[in-house]
């Protein structure tokens, strides 16, 4: 564990997450707490990744779960989806969906209309008001993104990026719904 005095300005800093590791190795010098210098890290991260998601989605008048429908129609190139596909992407069931769906069209973010190439299916479709609202999001959601990541170099970014990347494909991998 690496350890700073006050002399040394050289020397790396100490996070509250080295405090804790430190307290663990001395109360359990037998466990290995390797695991715990990295998702420790990734928890307490999250927290400041979850509060800018929270404020960009209030400040465009959305909830998460309304960005996450919105943005997969948004991202869909022709702005529309049957509710399956929204099932697939947004990862909720059926009935979660249905009641989704209604409650974006109340607002007239989306409208629900039968497909015209098949009049069978259904297809949602992103109002013009629901762009407005996702592109507002996204935009303040990547600025306080590109603020989280401003102590890193674009080389650590990248090296992050490529990090992360690797330890989620092996869970992705075993997971039905995305592998």
């Amino acid at each position: 564990m690496p350890t700073t005095t006050p002399d040394d300005a050289a020397a790396p800093r100490l996070d509250e997450v080295d405090r804790i590791i430190e307290g663990w190795e001395r109360a359990r010098g037998d466990l290995d707490t390797d695991p715990l210098a990295v998702f420790s890290r990734i928890s307490r991260l999250a927290r400041f990744l979850e509060t800018a998601r929270r404020d960009s989605f209030t400040a465009a008048g959305l909830e998460g779960w309304e960005f996450d429908m919105l943005s997969a129609l948004r991202r869909s190139g022709d702005d529309a989806l049957s509710p399956g596909a929204l099932m697939q992407q947004t990862l909720v069931t059926s009935g979660t969906m249905t009641t989704r769906i209604d409650k974006l069209v109340a607002r007239g973010l989306v409208s629900k209309n039968r497909s015209p190439r098949d009049g069978r299916a259904v297809e949602v479709r992103l109002q013009s008001e629901g762009v407005r609202r996702v592109d507002d999001a996204m935009e303040s959601l990547l600025a306080a993104e590109r603020d989280l990541l401003r102590p890193l170099d674009a080389d650590g970014r990248t090296a992050l990026a490529d990090t992360l990347r690797s330890l989620l494909l092996t869970f992705e991998m075993d997971d039905p719904v995305q592998g």
